[in-house]
């Protein structure tokens, strides 16, 4: 770099080495995923709720190697999930708190399955997808993920118990940023094991419901209990062919990010036919913005891309396909970054 001050030469070397380094440790971001599913099948979290313990301690507890644990514990503690003391002891922190098991939004469940092959594998893959407009997932299975996770019932069981716990997170928050007092019944399509409408039964004591996805899926609902005695069933179908018919409110949460545009207007249409002249939709799914910014939708269209066949869509393509299907567009929410709702009704030339 001849004839450049010493100084300007520093910063710029120290500038390139920063990036480098934030290069390097996005390269590396496989590894804290590895991390904290090894934390989730340890069960680390739930054996510090009665106070910090050393990874000496904790060893035995959860059947691991001592000096390995401390690494992990350690790097895991890099990102605030742990904390060590100057006696060695890992603390719980609070973006550790959900790795607990009996965390009121625990997500243990979530990152046990996202650590499994069928996720690992497909990402190793994007580059296929990415390459050849494919699903990575159907590339290495020969099969769609919900078929994969249909025929494998232990790995079905703890994919609908991980989605499970990524949903619950975030029910209360669409169940209070919706209005439900001119309702009397409402309908969740493709609702898992129903955790939704729960929240939205327990919120508003006037309401009936109807959980609706696949018999495998609603076999292990969350919704018997007693305070929902008698306002509620669960139904098995296909969305594709028809839902439930003659609610005030139907539901639609995480569902139209796995599918590309042609299937998502079959369940719509599907839901416009079994709409009464007044029923309204609530479409709940993370939302795209513009700009360069992270947002959690962005980095579910990741995911559909290796492991369902569907995208991450802006609030403008969310609205066109409620248009293309027949529905006009009401009200939009958005309680959360994960759950954008768009609220449409059946259009008047499409009733």
């Amino acid at each position: 770099m001849a004839g450049a001050h010493p100084e300007t030469a520093d910063v710029r070397a120290s500038s390139g080495a920063t990036e480098a380094g934030e290069l390097v440790e996005l390269a590396l971001g496989y590894v804290y995923s590895a991390a904290l599913h090894s934390a989730a099948r340890f069960g680390l979290a739930d054996h510090l709720v009665d106070g910090p313990r050393t990874a000496e301690e904790l060893a035995p507890a959860v059947g691991a190697h001592a000096p390995h644990l401390y690494r992990l514990l350690r790097f895991l503690a890099t990102k605030g999930v742990f904390r060590e003391d100057e006696a060695g002891r890992f603390h719980l922190t609070p973006l550790a708190e959900p790795l607990r098991t009996d965390a009121e939004r625990s997500l243990r469940d979530y990152l046990l399955v996202r650590g499994e092959a069928p996720f690992w594998e497909s990402a190793g893959r994007l580059h296929d997808a990415v390459r050849t407009g494919t699903t990575a997932f159907e590339t290495l299975y020969g099969v769609s993920f919900y078929d994969h996770v249909a025929a494998d019932r232990d790995f079905g069981r703890a994919f609908n118990s991980s989605m499970a716990a990524f949903s619950d997170a975030l029910s209360d928050d669409v169940a209070e940023a919706c209005d439900f007092s001119r309702a009397g019944s409402v309908v969740d399509v493709g609702g898992g094991r129903g955790g939704l409408l729960r929240s939205v039964l327990r919120r508003n004591p006037h309401l009936t419901g109807v959980l609706f996805d696949r018999e495998n899926v609603v076999a292990g609902h969350v919704l018997d209990t007693p305070e929902l005695t008698g306002r509620w069933k669960a139904q098995s179908g296909d969305f594709f062919v028809s839902v439930p018919s003659g609610a005030d409110v139907y539901l639609l949460k995480q569902v139209l990010a796995s599918w590309p545009d042609e299937e998502c207007l079959r369940i719509l249409r599907s839901c416009a036919r079994a709409m009464p002249a007044h029923g309204r939709l609530l479409v709940v799914n993370a939302m795209i913005p513009a700009g360069n910014e992270p947002h959690p939708g962005k980095t579910v269209d990741m995911l559909m891309m290796t492991v369902l066949n569907g995208r991450g869509r802006t609030r403008a393509e969310y609205e066109a396909l409620l248009t293309a299907a027949g529905f006009e567009v009401v009200g939009f929410h958005e309680p959360s970054p994960h759950a954008s709702v768009v609220e449409a009704v059946v259009a008047r030339a499409a009733a």
